[in-house]
């Protein structure tokens, strides 16, 4: 099955689109996939046959975002939770990545066609090693593109993220490139997994569970969230539309909490400068207090010199990180 749907919108789904197209909509959704085993055991199948079905409501379901202008949408494909399910149910979900990967390297006309850049967030270290060279080939065969985004999330929690996002500005300081005195709300921002894209505008997640189960925390902190009781292989257009409306209903208030928290990000930062001036002032003036003057040419001299460090840090992460992945496709070409 193909992971870009051909096809368009019936006419009642068109006129649906159209209408919600006129409001404002969400540019990045992410989806919890929740219930491809409670689907299988309804429908009598195996467990394997219910998380095919998911796989193929995922692609049903990104040919709609595509007919809604979304451009960007994550999916929690794999949690580094899932590890602890039956070794029969972790090594069938890995080979069913495996041969949705492969085939995605044989549809590499289609995403160019339609622009789809595929990302992967998550400890790809965790994975056998074949299944890391063919998800570093779709990642790199996909890297230049820019119409639309698919973000898998695989071998992923969010507490890892964030842990790893910690162990990044930690590497940063060791090798000299970043101040301890960096280290900031919006820097962790920049170095967890999905620093490429925007936060999330909506979140939805599927079979009635009302949780996060350790997926995107830090970046849904303003966001829709809407939860929906239906199996995720049962999913249809007017659930998807359904979750929009929530978002639309509730788009005046987001967008505030998020202008507020970016106000606040700000102070903080200017905040975190003014300190680290005063102090270093303080040491050269032998405790004397400097002139406002002389203050705030050092706030402009030291905020420049931060933001020049800061930048130099997320260029070299980018770098081991692209090096990753470009590495891993070395390895396939020379075996």
């Amino acid at each position: 099955m193909s992971w870009i749907r051909e096809g368009e919108l019936n006419l009642l789904e068109k006129i649906s689109a159209n209408i919600l197209m006129a409001g404002p909509m969400p540019k990045h959704v992410a989806f919890i996939m929740d219930g491809n085993r409670r689907f299988a055991r309804k429908k009598k199948l195996e467990r394997h046959d219910g998380h095919m079905q998911g796989f193929n409501k995922l692609a049903e379901t990104l040919r709609w975002c595509k007919h809604l202008n979304i451009p960007e949408v994550t999916v929690y494909a794999f949690s580094i939770e899932n590890f602890k399910r039956s070794k029969e149910e972790v090594d069938g979900l890995l080979d069913l990545a495996r041969q949705k990967f492969e085939r995605l390297l044989e549809e590499q006309e289609n995403l160019e066609k339609h622009g789809v850049c595929i990302r992967v967030l998550g400890d790809l270290n965790m994975l056998p090693l074949d299944l890391q060279e063919v998800i570093a080939k779709a990642v790199v065969m996909t890297k230049n593109h820019n119409k639309c985004f698919l973000n898998v999330c695989f071998a992923y929690t969010s507490r890892y993220e964030i842990t790893n996002a910690v162990r990044e500005m930690a590497w940063g300081v060791e090798q000299g490139l970043i101040k301890a005195s960096d280290v900031s709300e919006a820097l962790l921002s920049e170095c967890l997994y999905s620093s490429n894209s925007p936060n999330p505008d909506l979140l939805i997640r599927t079979s009635g569970e009302v949780r996060l189960s350790d997926f995107l925390l830090w970046q849904t902190s303003h966001s829709c969230l809407v939860f929906q009781s239906v199996l995720w292989p049962e999913y249809s257009f007017w659930n998807l539309c359904e979750a929009i409306v929530q978002y639309q209903l509730n788009h005046k208030s987001i967008q505030k909490a998020r202008e507020l928290h970016r106000d606040e990000q700000a102070l903080q930062q200017l905040e975190a400068d003014c300190a680290c001036i005063a102090e270093h002032l303080q040491h050269q003036g032998n405790g004397k207090p400097a002139d406002a003057q002389r203050r705030q040419e050092a706030l402009q001299h030291y905020t420049v010199a931060r933001e020049e460090r800061v930048q130099d840090f997320l260029q070299a992460l980018k770098h081991k990180r692209d090096t990753f992945f470009t590495n891993l496709c070395s390895e396939t070409i020379l075996t």
